[in-house]
């Protein structure tokens, strides 16, 4: 069979209007990728609020080791002061002071990263309110 030239340029049928059943299916197509990716958002979110923890996590433990290594400074104070009972004492005194603090502000910032308003998806959840909104006017 030989086709003809007019057989192969044909234009194509005329748009017609598309019925319920063909509009329902495309939204459900639509819902569907649009939860997967809801999902694959979430997932992704929640891997960085998981890394989030992790880093809240290491200060704790990096704070708690200052506030050790601030504790040992004080017994050494502790130790010249009985011994010696003069200005030397004074100096460790200041020194095991400073340290505290600083391990102070390290547990505390730590402490603030793992609060639990930190961890929640807060673009994920944005989004899936932005989504129900778009599917409530695509209701209309």
């Amino acid at each position: 069979m030989v086709a003809r030239d007019d057989d192969i340029y044909t234009a194509p049928p005329p748009p017609r209007e598309r019925g319920l059943a063909s509009l329902l299916a495309d939204l459900a197509r639509q819902s569907t990728r649009l939860l997967r990716q809801e999902i694959a958002l979430a997932k992704s979110e929640m891997t960085a609020k998981v890394a989030q923890l992790g880093i809240g996590a290491g200060e704790l433990v990096a704070g708690a080791l200052i506030l050790y290594a601030g504790f040992l400074v004080l017994l050494a104070a502790a130790v010249l002061a009985l011994i010696l009972v003069v200005p030397p004492w004074g100096a460790a005194l200041i020194v095991a002071g400073v340290v505290l603090l600083v391990g102070l502000g390290v547990v505390l910032k730590g402490r603030h990263d793992m609060r639990a308003e930190t961890l929640v998806p807060g673009r994920t959840l944005r989004t899936l309110r932005e989504d129900a909104d778009w599917a409530r006017e695509q209701m209309r």
